[in-house]
């Protein structure tokens, strides 16, 4: 494998002399197909580098946004099918959202009680900094509306699991990482719409009610289908007949949806009712799922580490369709949108450490909070974004800010990783100390 990764490093720089050939004599189709592969190249070859292989998912968006850019006709539509569809983007977010969740644990919740202080902190640190400093920033750089309520919903939305990747690598805190990302992520379908309502609801229309439906169906749903798997794994048999007669009268259900119930509730409920429905038709899909996928997994067993690239592609897919969708708004606000990333990105890190320094967490937990305000979930911005059908312009915040997230939180998990072995060594110094004191004076006598 390294010896392939290394073939295409030399096809990168292969790539880069026909770039530069290209760019000098001005043909757009050579320069153009050679940024590509140069890009493609690199992604793939970064990992014969042992110092850049954790930038390699980094290097795979940053692709997405150059094939985006380039050929954005490619990524728009295949014949008459809309690669834009909001349903496709919904089912490709879920996908990536269950990847994610095949990463948790029903255990994750039950950290509340050992660090009920540091989630609290961050709760509140994540769901009124980001949101606000996104409006901040529009408000400086005077954005167009949509692009701007793409700002503030990037900050207004959840963090991801890519901060418990982070604080893993760092050495802080994971419990309380895992615990703000799992209560963050519960409490997101109320929060992130209302933060919409109040902080862009001048921008562009907002309707709390479905914007929250829509959070259930992207985050919850998936997670939950994925902690349907973990339960599974040590559920007592009582524990799998249920989950069977969920499942069956689940079936039963999606199955009789086409068949006329569907019309004979629409007729019977009102449009709000009509959405509990919605909403529990994806809960009864999401136990089936779980309990199929489970199943899937006793007989491919490393399913569950294949699901982590899965969720990749997911990401890289809708990035690149974002991309081609907003290609002409990139070319005109594209580096402001870059320069506001690095900004939005960093107050988090600084203000979430800072803050729970001030309100007395140690470092560890700092650190811990600091990754969990900065990194924000770029599938759901992108899914909301795509159900609003939007994608082309909310959704250019979210294509924008998650390769900048990924690359400066690897930076700082890394740095921060040192800084806490550093810490360590002198702590196992400090506390080896009386010991060789004592031992000392026992000589002496």
């Amino acid at each position: 494998m390294k010896t392939i990764r290394k073939f295409f490093l030399g096809i990168s720089a292969l790539s880069l002399i026909v770039l530069i050939i290209g760019v000098t004599r001005g043909d757009s189709s050579l320069w153009q197909a050679a940024a590509l592969a140069l890009s493609v190249s690199l992604s793939i070859g970064i990992g014969a580098v042992p110092s850049l292989s954790n930038y390699q998912y980094t290097a795979w968006i940053i692709t997405a946004v150059v094939a985006g850019m380039i050929y954005p006709a490619a990524f728009l539509k295949w014949g008459d099918f809309d690669l834009r569809n909001k349903w496709l983007i919904l089912l490709v977010v879920q996908l990536v959202m269950f990847g994610m969740g095949i990463q948790m644990s029903l255990r994750d919740f039950t950290g509340l009680a050992s660090t009920g202080k540091g989630v609290l902190i961050g709760l509140v640190c994540h769901f009124s900094i980001m949101p606000l400093m996104g409006l901040l920033l529009v408000k400086v750089f005077h954005f167009e509306a949509e692009i701007a309520a793409g700002i503030i919903l990037i900050g207004s939305c959840s963090s991801g699991l890519a901060s418990n990747v982070m604080v893993y690598i760092a050495r802080a805190n994971l419990v309380l990482s895992v615990t703000v990302t799992a209560m963050a992520t519960l409490i997101a379908p109320f929060m992130t719409p209302l933060l919409m309502k109040l902080l862009a609801g001048t921008l562009i229309e907002i309707k709390f009610l479905n914007m929250m439906m829509e959070i259930i169906k992207i985050v919850i749903v998936p997670i939950g289908a994925a902690l349907i798997h973990d339960y599974l794994k040590g559920a007592s048999p009582k524990g799998w007949n249920t989950i069977r007669i969920i499942s069956a009268l689940g079936l039963f259900w999606l199955l009789a949806l086409p068949f006329g119930l569907w019309n004979f509730l629409g007729e019977s409920f009102s449009i709000e009712a009509m959405h509990s429905v919605e909403i529990f038709s994806f809960f009864a899909g999401a136990v089936l799922v779980g309990l199929i996928y489970h199943l899937a997994t006793l007989k491919f067993e490393k399913l569950d580490d294949l699901m982590p690239y899965i969720s990749m592609f997911g990401i890289v897919y809708f990035t690149t369709v974002t991309t081609a969708a907003g290609r002409d708004n990139l070319l005109q606000v594209g580096f402001l949108l870059f320069i506001s990333s690095v900004i939005h990105n960093g107050a988090g890190y600084f203000f979430g450490y800072y803050l729970s320094r001030w309100f007395g967490l140690d470092k560890s937990s700092s650190r811990t909070v600091a990754f969990e305000v900065g990194l924000q979930n770029g599938g759901m911005a992108s899914g909301l974004a795509g159900s609003m059908g939007k994608l082309g312009t909310v959704g250019l915040a979210a294509a924008v800010f998650s390769p900048w997230m990924n690359i400066s939180g690897s930076i700082l998990a890394n740095y921060w990783r040192k800084q806490a072995l550093k810490e360590e060594a002198e702590n196992l110094l400090n506390e080896s100390k009386p010991t060789l004191v004592t031992s000392s004076k026992v000589i002496e006598s």
